[in-house]
């Protein structure tokens, strides 16, 4: 009796090995079996779209396989990363805040930067509009109604004028037969929309939003994912972190050489054709880097209170998780 009681449960044992070995949670917590990775058809998202489109970031994360989503402006994004359909993702500070405040500080963590300045505000042609100032009374677009152009355009012509009335959200795609229609009077919007709404629509640039602000410097696109990510997946998320930095230094060092590069990734995603000119013109305007900028989040938060995108003026402390950044910064430093 004793020798059949120790058969069976050795077959138990057996049996219960067989099922972990073949259940999905038998792979490694450091390997992902997918990474899906959000960005938008921006220039200013450069580092996103030429790390999917040459390769790259499926290279670096292998075996795991790349899935990827093209969003048209942060709020839309923030909502897919919190709903668990994307792991991470390039997006403006603004809505970044907002998970990071709303959640208590559990939903996200920024964990590089990715680009600074690239805002331009135009107004149509022909509308005599020189100056925020001009604009009181006016229909501005911008991208997304919280997204991080929308509480910058909002924030200064608060300043300005007193008035953000004349704000309202239109997709950066569908602004220039708005202008040219007479429907929107401006628009406040990234790279390479702005410099395209000049092109096509022949609008006239009022000014660039770094401009505005005290150092001519803000952070306006950065690299987020969600803490369990960061804490279940190191490996690769450093994977990933070290193609980003590798596309920001080729970025940096010769931005030029890969305008027809880039326009070419973006008319993949968004079947428009950017003229070559556009690109070359928008590029300009746009400083890539790796770094945050965490005085630029901490304006971007007040100024969200202020306007009553968040209800509570919370911190972003342990928004900015940049550890695997600078371990892979001094990890080239010592080459």
């Amino acid at each position: 009796m004793y020798k059949w009681l120790c058969l069976y449960s050795v077959s138990l044992l057996l049996l219960v090995g067989c099922d972990k070995q073949s259940a999905p949670e038998s792979q490694s917590p450091s390997t992902p079996s997918v990474v899906r990775i959000g960005y938008f058809a921006n220039l200013t998202h450069a580092q996103a779209v030429l790390g999917v489109s040459s390769g790259e970031f499926q290279n670096a994360i292998a075996p795991a396989k790349l899935e990827t989503r093209v969003f048209n402006a942060g709020p839309a994004l923030i909502e897919a990363l919190n709903a668990g359909e994307i792991d991470i993702a390039y997006v403006g500070p603004g809505p970044a805040i907002s998970a990071h405040t709303r959640s208590r500080g559990e939903a996200i963590r920024v964990i590089a930067g990715a680009a600074a300045n690239g805002v331009l505000v135009v107004a149509q042609k022909g509308s005599g509009i020189r100056s925020l100032a001009d604009l009181k009374g006016k229909r501005i677009a911008t991208p997304q109604a919280g997204n991080t152009q929308d509480i910058a355009a909002r924030h200064f012509l608060q300043q300005a004028i007193g008035d953000t009335s004349g704000v309202f959200s239109v997709p950066n795609a569908e602004q220039r037969g708005l202008m040219e229609r007479g429907e929107i009077d401006a628009a406040w919007v990234p790279e390479p929309w702005g410099a395209f709404l000049v092109s096509e629509a022949g609008a006239t640039p009022i000014l660039e939003e770094k401009d505005l602000w005290p150092d001519n410097e803000f952070v306006l696109t950065v690299v987020v994912t969600t803490p369990a990510f960061l804490k279940n997946h190191p490996a690769t998320v450093e994977s990933f972190l070290r193609v980003h930095r590798n596309w920001t230094r080729r970025l940096t060092d010769d931005p030029a050489a890969h305008v027809a590069r880039l326009g070419d990734a973006l008319f993949s995603l968004t079947q428009k054709k950017l003229p070559p000119t556009v690109l070359t013109d928008a590029i300009k305007r746009v400083r890539f880097g790796d770094e945050p900028l965490p005085a630029s989040l901490e304006a971007m938060n007040r100024w969200m209170h202020e306007l009553g995108f968040s209800r509570t003026a919370g911190t972003i402390d342990g928004l900015v998780d940049t550890s695997l950044l600078h371990k892979l910064a001094d990890e080239s430093s010592h080459k």
